[in-house]
């Protein structure tokens, strides 16, 4: 990829410092991925063994999200998500969050991702959109403030409703039957629709297409911005 600056000091005197600021999102792709992709290892080193590397993973992590494992996708198991009831049953009969969310899986089930279903939506779709933002660079304008704040919206309503249906309890809140969608939608579509957090459910569906969405705004107004901010900042020096 090339450099989105032309102005540089010979190589040997160059800081690690302006050597970043030369190749920021070169640099913004590498740091940032390796914080985005590294939850996917945790799994991947259960599987093969390595528990140490992997539980690390997990505890890093884990102050950054949930890690609710009803939420999150499994790998290596018979299945990639399991509802609320299966992870009671292998694990304790509880809906307590600080107990559910050290599930991390079994040989049988496969082990989570270190990241839930919203937070892989969210953070990968951010490097994705990057990558493909940089081909279009030169065409792509900032995105105006009202058009991001219309794409952070779906994840505040999605996120804020389950933060106050959780207040009921773990699989007992309004958005854990969907009732006010069942009689919105007239009972339109099949009760696993509706009910609980399995892929293709509507809670699964606005957990991933909302983190979709925040991810998109969150490059369209920034990465533009930095871009011509330094091509202008360019030019100037140019001139």
């Amino acid at each position: 990829m090339s450099t989105l600056t032309t102005t540089a000091l010979p190589k040997s005197k160059q800081s690690i410092f302006q050597w970043v600021g030369n190749h920021w999102f070169q640099t913004f792709l590498m740091v940032y991925g390796l914080w985005v992709f590294t939850p996917f290892l945790a799994p991947v080193f259960m599987n093969f063994g390595w528990t140490g590397a992997g539980r690390a993973i997990y505890f890093a992590y884990s102050f950054f999200c949930h890690q609710l494992p009803e939420r999150s996708l499994f790998l290596f198991g018979g299945k990639s998500m399991y509802s609320l009831n299966e992870i009671q049953a292998a694990w304790q009969d509880t809906i307590n969050p600080m107990i559910l969310r050290q599930f991390i899986g079994n040989e049988s089930m496969g082990w989570k991702i270190a990241w839930s279903d919203r937070m892989i939506s969210f953070y990968t779709s951010v490097w994705i959109f990057a990558v493909l933002w940089f081909p279009l660079r030169r065409k792509i304008k900032p995105l105006p403030w009202p058009g991001f704040a219309l794409l952070l919206l779906p994840l505040i309503i999605d996120g804020g409703t389950h933060m106050l249906s959780d207040l009921a309890g773990i699989g007992q809140g309004f958005r854990d039957t969907n009732q006010w969608l069942v009689t919105l939608t007239t009972d339109a579509f099949p009760a696993a629709f509706y009910t609980g957090d399995a892929l293709g459910s509507f809670n699964s569906i606005m957990r991933f297409l909302s983190g979709l969405l925040a991810g998109l705004g969150v490059v369209w107004l920034a990465l533009p911005s930095i871009f011509f901010s330094e091509s202008s900042a360019d030019f100037s020096r140019r001139v």
